[in-house]
């Protein structure tokens, strides 16, 4: 069992302790009552079962901590190995490099020491040379020269045969360091070509959306241009930005989401819009139409409805429905409450409520 268990044992012989005491107080105070009404065991049964409560919840809580440290533990270890294997194959690396140029220096070691019993060997020649010249009286030194002589030619070809034997070390080495340099080639190659392919698909992509977006603009112009030759010039519908804003009370009565028959007829020139459009723009497009709906500041009269954004999300969601049922796509609109919290004007004036109470139209993308 783990720390949070000894932990919660403690507490919970803790808890158990204090419900003794207080059960004992409780009978002491019972027995010099005498008979009188005693509301103390209630109190003390509550008391416990709030402190347990409490001791629960700290438990919970270090039960999920445990937990929570166990898995981030796990995966420092895991973080660790992968550093030090990295840190190892830099350290044998280093090694073949030093163990390359130790060779070298073996190498020239090697052949000095060569180059040296050869000039020795034919210092003792030329010896042998004019030894021999001399006559039956310097034989036993010609033989002795003769016997240095061989004894140099046997370490000269020692010494060749252990240059032959570092040369085929240092071949070894070499592909090895080859293969090696290869290898870190073909990785920062592919790093090279993964960075560039990446590079490549964010540029394009960035082009596929803001043509996206052109196009999309395009239709919305298309829209609130059809829209505005449709509903003509009116006090109660304006253009803000790139949203239709539609006073309130031109789709709904005071704190009411039922629409008006007003409101219906001017819905049904959006929904033949909105279907014509529909046509008319490519499928990939992922565009919506979203119906916002806005109130004043002033709180809810009424017992449909417990605040303004409730109130503003009701009439979003009334007009999408409309909508839906004149054949507009439902996965083309959105519904949207934002109560009072979006005003047009924030002045405290009649003029100001009523601006603020609207349904706005946003073609967007979803």
């Amino acid at each position: 069992m783990g720390p949070g268990s000894a932990q919660q044992r403690c507490t919970l012989q803790r808890v158990r302790d204090t419900k003794v005491e207080i059960d004992q107080m409780a009978l002491a105070r019972t027995r010099r009552s005498d008979g009188a009404f005693n509301y103390w065991p209630g109190f003390v049964d509550a008391l416990s079962t709030l402190v347990l409560s409490i001791v629960f919840l700290l438990s919970v809580f270090l039960v999920v901590q445990f937990f929570l440290s166990q898995e981030v533990t796990g995966k420092d270890k895991a973080l660790e190995q992968l550093n030090a294997k990295i840190a190892q194959l830099n350290e044998l690396l280093s090694l073949e490099k030093l163990g390359k140029l130790t060779l070298d220096d073996q190498v020239s070691q090697l052949k000095a020491g060569l180059a040296s019993a050869e000039s020795e060997r034919d210092r003792i020649k030329g010896l042998y040379d004019g030894l021999a010249a001399a006559g039956n009286d310097a034989q036993g030194k010609t033989s002795e020269l003769g016997k240095a002589l061989d004894s140099e030619k046997a370490v000269s070809a020692r010494a060749l045969a252990q240059i032959e034997v570092l040369n085929q070390q240092i071949s070894a080495l070499r592909r090895q360091l080859a293969a090696l340099e290869e290898a870190l080639d073909a990785s920062e190659k592919r790093d090279k070509e993964s960075q560039n392919r990446i590079a490549d698909l964010g540029s394009r992509l960035n082009v596929a959306l803001a043509q996206r977006v052109q196009e999309l603009s395009r239709y919305r112009s298309e829209f609130f241009g059809r829209l505005r030759a449709i509903l003509g010039n009116r006090p109660d519908i304006r253009v803000v930005g790139d949203r239709f804003v539609f006073q309130s009370e031109v789709f709904f009565d005071t704190g009411q989401a039922t629409l008006l028959p007003e409101g219906r007829a001017e819905l049904d020139t959006v929904a033949a819009a909105l279907i014509e459009l529909d046509k008319k723009i490519p499928a990939e497009i992922a565009w919506v139409l979203r119906v916002d709906g806005h109130t004043d500041v002033r709180p809810v009269n009424g017992p449909n409805f417990k605040s303004n954004w409730d109130l503003s999300a009701a009439r979003a969601i009334s007009v999408v429905q409309y909508l839906v049922s004149l054949g507009v796509p439902a996965q083309r609109l959105v519904a949207a409450g934002f109560g009072e919290f979006q005003p047009l004007d924030t002045a405290n004036t009649e003029d100001a409520y009523k601006r603020n109470r609207r349904i706005e139209l946003k073609l967007t993308e979803r």
